[in-house]
């Protein structure tokens, strides 16, 4: 089975019309026969844009996944899309093992998922002489890397696994987290070649983000909870003893919870997961060992008990709420005492056998001062998350607890004009400058260069002496992004007035931006917007309706709710109420196949509701 259209299989397979953002070059670079590393965050579709051209391509894609879960879940989804696809891993009977190996011989499989822990094996290697292996595809790529937040030895079997096979294959690495530094550790490792680099972006708008200084962690996550009781969510915890007495509490107080970490047995572990993950128990308290491949796509939020020890593992654990686009809560609990505990944890190593590492130790402290300090900011939360991974982003989102409780309107036409004065005051003198030298000027700075300079001499020195540099920075910044200002040069960029300057410079425009408050205000705990919220109006009744219908076939295949239609599928069916099978092949997330099987009878529970 060989498909040549990209619209096409996006459609008839995935169900969606467009393709999300970076996922169409991604595809167009690995059918060219190019490597790739792709960093993208959790929900950007990873998943497609290794699918897509593996049945676009001739042969075998192999996909090395750390975790079990996450290859049950997309094997799922590729059966029930019609798409030939299997595992190997730890789960399976030894005769299912040998059977998996027997099919993928004869060239049954177009996608094949092997855990890292299983390229050692001789039938593994044998395999890969007699497949014809086209494109060899590394989830969770960072796990590589040392310097990453979740370093696994077996991912370094990966490189010599793919040297060797006979013809070496399109390699591709995605990952949702990864500095720069991880990133060059993922390239060198892999050995990939000129490879295709995409980063498209960490932020996702549906996500809320919250850091909250409770007294009593426990009342405010009682509190939370009662406010969200028909939903599903995430609970981390630093360690295996608060993952179980905060199991039992919750489970006293009457929640659906059930729990996962590195202490339970495996036959537990597992059945825990699938209780979460087919809706049994909607909550799962855990400790940072769960999550990881999880494409459960209705938690609705994450709630962090104790702070993470640094913000990859934070935004990626974070990220696993709103998976299917819906509005969903990232809340910090932070405490001081959090601190510590990291603190101990990072250098007191419990793997007793490896050699203590002491520069893996100071570098990880480093982490944990940068989660403090997100966990410390009154700036926006979620700038704050971006600039760590290197986007720029506005100072102000309007969709974090910082912003909310911290930022109001303020009326920046005088500093507006102050500031593109003295940008044009500087250009006059034939000379322009960074932003932090326009600072300088503004605040009446005295040092050298500006003095020698002469700058002190401007009709515009000193003329914002009062105002806070940090305040100053985020006008420009501003300024910068409206067009008012721009910045010149890579390396050392400088300002210099932009293509609307005149209208603050002749035509005194008005403006007024979103400024964190300069008086301290008490903050009160917030609830999220609720998670139903989509901006688009839809029938509550109905939705309730066509989930107990997908519930019903999910139980009915022994399959998660998700993987019949995620929640954002069934919003679409609630706005759209197709009435025929053509409309229905319109609803956001069906593709031919799922069409066929289950339209006419969700149409059915359309058309009945209608009715009344």
């Amino acid at each position: 089975m060989v498909e040549r259209d990209t619209q096409g299989i996006l459609k008839n397979y995935f169900g969606f019309t467009r393709f999300r953002r970076g996922q169409e070059e991604i595809i167009n670079a690995l059918l060219s026969g190019r490597d790739v590393l792709a960093v993208m965050p959790t929900g950007a579709g990873k998943s497609l844009c290794y699918q897509a051209p593996a049945l676009m391509l001739e042969g075998l894609t192999v996909v090395i996944s750390p975790l079990i879960s996450l290859m049950k879940d997309q094997v799922n989804a590729l059966s029930d899309a019609e798409i030939p696809g299997a595992y190997l891993n730890s789960s399976l009977s030894f005769a299912e093992y040998r059977t998996t190996i027997a099919r993928a011989g004869k060239g049954e499989y177009k996608i094949l998922y092997i855990a890292p822990e299983r390229l050692k094996r001789d039938d593994i290697r044998c395999l890969g002489d007699s497949l014809g292996i086209t494109m060899v595809v590394i989830d969770e790529a960072h796990c590589i890397s040392q310097w990453g937040h979740d370093f696994r030895p077996s991912y370094l079997l990966i490189t010599e696994f793919i040297q060797s096979l006979p013809k070496r294959p399109i390699t591709a690495a995605f990952t949702a987290t990864a500095t720069g530094k991880v990133q060059d550790d993922i390239i060198r490792i892999l050995n990939l070649e000129t490879p295709y680099l995409l980063t498209t972006g960490f932020n996702r708008e549906n996500l809320y983000f919250e850091v909250r200084r409770p007294q009593n962690k426990l009342q405010a996550l009682l509190e939370y909870l009662r406010n969200h009781r028909d939903k599903s969510g995430i609970i981390y915890c630093s360690t295996r003893k608060a993952v179980e007495e905060l199991c039992q509490i919750l489970n006293s107080q009457g929640y659906g919870t059930t729990r996962y970490h590195a202490g339970l047995e495996d036959q537990e572990r597992q059945e825990n997961q699938d209780h979460f993950i087919y809706d049994r128990k909607p909550l799962m308290v855990a400790t940072n060992a769960f999550g990881m491949g999880i494409d459960k796509s209705n938690v609705s939020f994450v709630i962090h008990y104790n702070m993470p020890k640094n913000i990859e593992s934070y935004y990626q654990e974070a990220g696993r709420a709103g998976r299917d686009g819906s509005p969903a809560d990232c809340i910090l609990f932070y405490s001081p005492k959090d601190v510590r505990i990291n603190t101990y944890l990072i250098t007191n190593p419990q793997n007793d056998e490896a050699p203590r590492n002491e520069a893996l130790i100071r570098h990880n402290l480093e982490l944990l001062k940068a989660m403090t300090y997100y966990a410390a900011t009154g700036d926006c939360l979620r700038s704050q998350l971006l600039a760590y991974f290197g986007e720029a982003g506005l100072h102000y989102c309007g969709n974090c607890s910082n912003c909310n409780t911290l930022f109001e309107s303020a009326d920046i036409t005088v500093a507006a004009q102050k500031i593109v004065s003295c940008v044009y005051r500087v250009e006059q003198r034939g000379k322009r400058f960074g932003k932090i030298m326009v600072i300088d000027i503004l605040r009446g700075g005295k040092n050298r260069k500006l003095l020698d300079s002469g700058l002190n001499t401007l009709s515009t020195y000193g003329i914002m002496a009062d105002t806070d540099p940090h305040r100053l920075r985020i006008i420009i910044d501003y300024l910068v992004d409206k067009g008012y200002l721009a910045l010149e040069g890579d390396e050392y960029p400088v300002l210099c007035p932009g293509p609307r300057s005149k209208e603050i410079v002749f035509e005194k425009k008005n403006l007024s931006m979103m400024l964190p408050k300069e008086t301290e205000q008490h903050r009160q705990p917030l609830m999220a917007a609720d998670s139903e919220k989509t901006g688009n109006p839809f029938d509550e009744e109905l939705f309730i309706k066509l989930k107990e219908m997908r519930n019903r076939l999910a139980q009915e295949a022994r399959l998660p709710a998700y993987i019949i239609f995620s929640d954002a599928s069934i919003r679409d069916m609630c706005r759209k109420k197709p009435e025929t099978l053509e409309q229905f092949h319109g609803v956001s997330g069906v593709g031919l196949v799922k069409m066929e099987k289950y339209g006419k009878l969700f149409i059915n529970v359309i058309k009945e509701h209608e009715k009344g």
